[in-house]
């Protein structure tokens, strides 16, 4: 496991946000082999980046759960990033557990508690404290940090001057990514270097030449690692035709998330592309229906297929090198 300290240097890149798989047994206990299994995948297709969080229902994992989880992910080739909360009291309990381990950061998935900015202000640096680490810090809603917009947004500066907040996940939906006051207000106050772009291959494009952010998190690219990097590189190097052929790849199971409920649809996906049993969902969220699953079932094989397509017909000066298998020395 990467442990050196995080710097804006560090950030570019994509950040692979994966489904945590399970046992279809009483209690639905962590399936690490089949973690494993995943991990490979994904790296076997250049990613590194390996961020636990809401596609792993995090926000419901026992802290039993959470204390296996850490020992798990401490083994991983790359770079792996727990989240804790989304609870002030749940992530103090966490914070104890990671400061056991050598993470760079982990992320605090958002609080929809009642919070305003300077509460929550003061309540990540004491976590972050706790933890020993600095923070990834998810703006999945304007009102994450309160009702006071721009109050958010300085409680947010003020936590990356601080050396709190490490990065920040931008992951607030628009009907149009390229027309966003809201991040354009963030990028004011914060060095954009720091800001990935939160919400997969979708606005991607977007943000990373309208705005100039430099990565984005993929949940779909766990399922189409070698594409992702792909898109990615393609927005780099602001070759919009090839991004835009890329990012339209990964549409129909984008889709299928967005109107099925994302993590849960990826974690159907894994399952139906054949790359690796995930097992069952724990509460409160169900798992997809019968009549749901053979729709995205052609959709999650086509994208896997095309994946392997493309590691097969890409040349090889731009296939992944030296990622390894991505899996705990277990």
């Amino acid at each position: 496991m990467t442990t050196n300290p995080v710097t804006a240097t560090d950030l570019p890149g994509v950040f692979a946000v994966p489904p945590l798989a399970r046992k279809a047994e009483a209690g639905r206990p962590i399936d690490f082999d089949e973690n494993d299994r995943i991990v490979g995948h994904m790296a076997s297709g250049g990613l590194t980046r390996f961020l636990y969080g809401g596609n792993a229902f995090l926000y419901h994992v026992t802290l039993g759960e959470y204390e296996e989880l850490l020992g798990w992910l401490s083994g991983l080739d790359g770079w792996a990033i727990p989240s804790l909360g989304p609870s002030f009291g749940r992530a103090m309990d966490q914070a104890a557990l990671l400061k056991r381990h050598r993470f760079r950061c982990a992320m605090a998935l958002p609080c929809a508690d009642p919070r305003d900015a300077s509460g929550l202000e003061a309540g990540l640096r004491e976590i972050a404290e706790a933890a020993g680490l600095g923070l990834i810090v998810y703006l999945k809603d304007e009102r994450n940090f309160g009702p006071d917009l721009e109050a958010g947004l300085d409680a947010v500066a003020r936590l990356v001057d601080a050396g709190v907040c490490m990065a920040i996940k931008y992951a607030v939906v628009r009907p149009d990514p390229r027309q966003d006051p809201y991040l354009e207000s963030l990028l004011r106050r914060v060095d954009r270097g720091l800001v990935v772009s939160g919400i997969g291959e979708r606005p991607a494009l977007a943000h990373m030449t309208g705005f100039g952010l430099r990565s984005f998190t993929t949940g779909s690219g766990c399922l189409a690692p070698s594409l992702t990097t792909s898109l990615f590189e393609a927005c780099t190097r602001g070759d919009v035709d090839a991004a835009e052929e890329t990012r339209a790849v990964f549409l129909p199971l984008e889709d299928r998330r967005d109107a099925w409920g994302p993590a849960r649809v990826l974690h159907a996906a894994f399952e139906l592309a054949g790359v690796a049993r995930t097992g069952p969902i724990p509460p409160f969220v169900t798992g997809l229906p019968e009549d749901l699953r053979a729709v995205l079932a052609p959709v999650a094989r086509e994208l896997h297929e095309r994946d392997l397509a493309r590691r097969t017909s890409a040349p090889a000066a731009s296939r992944p090198a030296g990622a390894g298998d991505g899996r705990a020395g277990r």
